[in-house]
């Protein structure tokens, strides 16, 4: 996917480089407030190739669809529109009696193939859209501490009623955008660990926090489909955390604690090489989540100073901070000062050599964003100052790893790989190649719990012979969709992590990003794609708890392979 040459001399398919830059920067410069259907049609029986037999009673259009950074985008999908859960049980039965496949969708916030790959064939597909019918959402559910909210429900919605309600999820991501079904499906996380005081993130993922959860399920004695309530301890839970669209989850109840006040301080005054600098260092990333549990660095390329932010538990407002009441404090991040927008335009029209001018105009706009609006210093409830990314912002192109490491190791992880990119960076530079406009973006978070139903494929699951690796680094290194040498930057960085971290981290994709990297860019490495993802999320683990056993699981409740697509099959190859 994207353009640029890659180290065999190849261009891969794809859109023309500088339509797909330009398409990014039109985005960056404000002009796409978030990825919605460019338009709705209604189904008719007329139509030549409307979808045979379709269920009476359920919503069918046509929708054009883009996934997060536009790589993937087809100008009309078949799209069901279910009102309730039992609609979706109808689609089901209705795919498999035809040989159709159905796709769950919500807000598409993804890079990955996931959902749909870029040129795959829309014959026999039908998405289903989650967010018009299936967003219900009860605070307290099943009762207190709990949430009970549908697969289409927003986590903003599901974030507000937690609120209203006294309660919050710790482990919220940095966007209130996607679904909840979505979060759940790729293994959603926040930022955060376990640390002293009575508020602090006692999970990486969403789904960590599950309950229960109702699935679409293929019941073989009654020959249907049906809707399946799974308790947090049964076995087959675990597969369907973290299922990666190999499932259907229509509901699911969360465990969660009351909610706190929040402190979140930023800074842009200790160097790079500072706080990514070896372990033992005054300022290093390591002293401030061992204080505080929460932190997030944000570096941009070619420049001195990453944003930092810093959050701790504050229950009465402390002086200098400013108190909020509503989230995405941050507007200046959604959009670009003027000055980078210029810069944007003659970087991703062939002037690469202003990339570094562009990074220092977007950490230049950030210091003076968090001074205009006040924004260095905030206080409020969780959510507030947790949720910070809007669904219009920059159209970057994410990569992500997720590190499992012991908790003494992250400032080495951290250290090593920023270390690599700087390096990497300067050997592409020489050549006339600036492959990363964006952030190089570091969250901590600890890894999910280490219990028997914890979730099989989740990135933050630990392993069981190395119980010191209770923490989970996040690492993602973004750049604009086609920008030279950057494919090569990102294979050559994939590589080296899995060589140089074998033995004493476990290194595994964050499924919504950017990964696997091949000769043909992201997700087209066969080994990655064959071997190593197995390796990741089954060395150290029990027998029943392994890659194969999740896929079992879930063709167990899929007989018919409904809820697939290409790339799953690559992920997923029938038994």
């Amino acid at each position: 996917m994207g353009g640029g040459r890659t180290d065999e001399g190849t261009v891969p398919a794809g859109p023309p480089r500088r339509r797909v830059l330009a398409q990014a920067a039109g985005a960056a410069a404000g002009v796409a407030l978030g990825w919605r259907p460019a338009f709705t049609v209604a189904a008719r029986a007329a139509d030549a190739d409307v979808p045979p037999s379709f269920p009476r009673g359920v919503r069918l259009v046509r929708q054009a669809f883009r996934n997060w950074s536009g790589e993937v985008a087809f100008d009309a999908v078949w799209t069901a529109l279910p009102a309730r859960p039992a609609d979706v049980l109808v689609l089901a039965d209705w795919a498999r009696a035809h040989g159709w496949r159905l796709r769950a969708k919500g807000a598409a916030h993804s890079w990955s193939p996931i959902l749909a790959r870029a040129g795959e064939p829309l014959e026999r597909l039908v998405m289903v859209d989650t967010t018009h019918g299936l967003t219900a959402v009860r605070c307290p559910g099943q009762g207190p501490g709990t949430v009970t909210a549908q697969a289409g429900a927003s986590l903003d919605a599901v974030l507000a009623a937690l609120e209203d309600a006294g309660y919050a999820l710790p482990c919220t991501p940095a966007s209130g955008a996607p679904t909840l079904g979505g979060v759940l499906a790729i293994g959603g996380h926040g930022t955060g660990v376990p640390a002293a005081g009575p508020w602090s993130a006692a999970h990486s993922t969403v789904g960590d926090t599950v309950a229960s959860l109702t699935a679409v399920v293929w019941d073989g004695a009654a020959g249907r489909h049906v809707l399946r309530r799974f308790e947090r301890s049964h076995p087959d839970t675990a597969a369907f955390l973290a299922h990666l669209g190999r499932a259907f989850v229509t509901e699911a109840t969360l465990r969660v604690p009351p909610d706190a006040a929040l402190r979140c301080r930023s800074s842009l005054d200790v160097p790079a090489a500072e706080l990514f600098g070896p372990p033992g260092g005054r300022r290093a990333l390591e002293r401030f989540f061992a204080r505080s549990g929460r932190v997030e660095a944000l570096w941009m390329p070619y420049t001195r100073y990453p944003w930092l932010k810093v959050w701790t538990h504050e229950p009465v407002r402390p002086a200098g901070a400013r108190e909020i009441r509503s989230p995405y404090p941050y507007p200046f991040y959604d959009t670009l000062p003027k000055e980078a927008s210029v810069l944007l335009r003659e970087v991703t029209t062939g002037a690469a050599a202003l990339t570094p001018l562009f990074t220092a105009a977007v950490e230049q706009g950030i210091r003076l964003g968090l001074t205009a609006t006040a924004s260095w210093d905030l206080w409020g409830p969780s959510r507030t100052t947790l949720l910070y990314l809007r669904p219009g912002t920059v159209r970057w192109r994410y990569a992500g790893w997720a590190v499992l490491c012991a908790r003494r190791d992250v400032q080495g992880v951290v250290h090593d790989v920023w270390s690599r990119v700087q390096e990497r960076l300067a050997a592409h530079r020489v050549r006339g190649e600036f492959p990363l406009s964006g952030p190089f973006h570091v969250r901590i978070a600890g890894a999910d719990a280490a219990a028997p139903t914890g979730a099989l494929l989740s990135p933050a699951r630990p392993r069981t012979d190395r119980p010191e690796g209770d923490t989970v680094v996040w690492l993602n290194t973004v750049t604009f969709p086609g920008t030279p040498g950057e494919l090569v930057l990102h294979r050559e960085l994939e590589e080296w992590m899995l060589a140089h971290f074998a033995g004493r981290a476990v290194v595994r994709p964050e499924w919504p990003k950017a990964w696997g990297y091949g000769g043909r860019g992201p997700w087209s490495a066969d080994a990655a794609l064959v071997a190593s993802l197995p390796q990741a999320f089954g060395a150290g683990l029990p027998a029943g708890r392994r890659w194969q056993d999740a896929a079992r699981v879930l063709d167990r409740h899929d007989p018919a392979r409904v809820f697939r697509g290409p790339f799953l099959e690559e992920l997923f190859p029938a038994p």
